[in-house]
């Protein structure tokens, strides 16, 4: 008798035990794309959004056995009506494979309504996540606002077709756009000692000069090699590039230091950023004398992403901004500027480590213009043999948990 009480009496224990004693999933994302107010230039080609289908493939970095989808109504001007949203494995261009088809939830609902401003998750769904695969994330849109929230420098082709598709094969009548919309982000549950590497910056983290739908940006090639490496196998990369983007102000979407929290720190499992930004500050400042405040002015900015990323825990490391000779933005002051925030970088310690692109990408002929093999030919963007060159030039120990 006594032994069966003291087994009641443990088994009573156990259930009440804290909610702590139960082991909590923590998340990594494994893909991401900054989100901005959608220009009209980039809005999506007829039929729209609204009563339609778009199905949009994105590339992973690590895989996992747990999933879950992140959208975004952050610039909406209205209610966005997700009536349903499907993942599948890609088999390139529209068309998925129907045998890994699962649909996501929303608190248990198929269907969500997101407001205005607002961002939802999808319940976590188990799911076979590949390492650097391509996941086609479909969605039926009923209502959707005139001013659309998305990522036009997807680099990557999504395709748009009018009606209830969530399940089709393929997308046969879709019409295509080089956009993403609403899609924010794809985290799986982490194994081991995992985390995320953040790369912050604009076009040229956006990945403008590499080919459409081949994933050959710096970032994608940082996340080949860190999947490579038995060290670094369980580090992430989110991209969060924007075109035309800048630190401090002008520019296209939320500036650098306006978007730090929701696109770095507030990222799932980000311990590390790497910081490429400043160019189009430097390149915009076309007044005599304005170049050499806005390096100033960059410095500080600087100061404060560094801060701030070390009061959450994370290592920051600073990017040398590559050359510019030869491009829309050259002139003696701009690279003066240039040179000035460059060596900043390298010799305020302020950073946690040093990543030089510029030594990386400058022609030694001509250390103000980008080697001919790596430049695009508008001599402000690397094209894709630059980016391999700037993501082989990167330490990867630099990421060892």
């Amino acid at each position: 008798m006594r032994v069966a009480a003291l087994a009641a009496f443990a088994a009573v224990a156990n259930a009440c035990a804290p909610p702590s004693a139960t082991p909590r999933v923590r998340w990594l994302g494994t893909w991401a794309a900054a989100q901005q107010r959608v220009e009209p230039r980039n809005m999506p080609p007829a039929p729209g959004l609204a009563g339609s289908t778009v199905r949009q493939v994105i590339h992973t970095s690590i895989g996992g056995q747990t999933l879950r989808v992140r959208f975004s109504n952050t610039f909406g001007d209205g209610p966005l009506a997700i009536t349903a949203a499907h993942v599948a494995r890609s088999r390139g261009a529209s068309a998925i494979e129907i045998a890994s088809d699962r649909g996501l939830t929303f608190g248990g609902a198929d269907s969500v309504r997101i407001a205005p401003g607002a961002v939802v998750t999808s319940d976590p769904l188990d799911y076979a996540v590949p390492a650097l695969g391509d996941l086609a994330i479909t969605i039926q849109c009923g209502a959707a606002p005139a001013s659309l929230t998305g990522h036009p420098g997807s680099r990557t082709t999504s395709y748009l077709q009018a009606g209830r598709w969530a399940s089709a094969p393929e997308l046969a009548e879709a019409v295509t756009t080089d956009h993403w919309y609403v899609l924010a982000g794809l985290d799986v549950a982490a194994e081991g000692a995992g985390g995320a590497v953040v790369t912050l910056g604009n076009s040229i983290t956006d990945g403008r000069g590499s080919g459409t739908n081949r994933n050959d940006r710096w970032p994608d090639n940082l996340a080949r090699r860190l999947l490579a490496d038995p060290r670094t196998r369980h580090v992430a990369v989110l991209n969060a590039g924007i075109g035309g983007n800048t630190v401090l102000e002008g520019g296209l979407g939320p500036t650098a230091l306006s978007r730090l929290e929701r696109d770095v720190l507030g990222q799932n499992g980000a311990r590390w950023v790497i910081l490429l930004e400043g160019v189009n500050d430097i390149g915009g400042a076309r007044e005599p004398g304005r170049a050499a405040t806005v390096a100033q002015n960059l410095l500080a900015a600087y100061r404060e992403i560094v801060a701030r990323g070390h009061d959450r825990g994370l290592r920051v490391y600073g990017a040398t901004i590559p050359p510019f000779g030869g491009s829309q933005y050259d002139g003696p002051d701009r690279e003066a500027a240039r040179q000035r925030v460059n060596r900043w970088i390298r010799e305020a310690g302020a950073f946690d480590a040093v990543i030089d692109f510029d030594a990386v990408l400058r022609d030694p002929a001509e250390p103000s213009r980008l080697l001919p093999l790596a430049d695009t030919g508008d001599h402000l963007h690397p094209n894709e043999a630059g980016y391999r060159m700037m993501a082989d030039a990167i330490d990867l120990a630099l990421f060892i948990p």
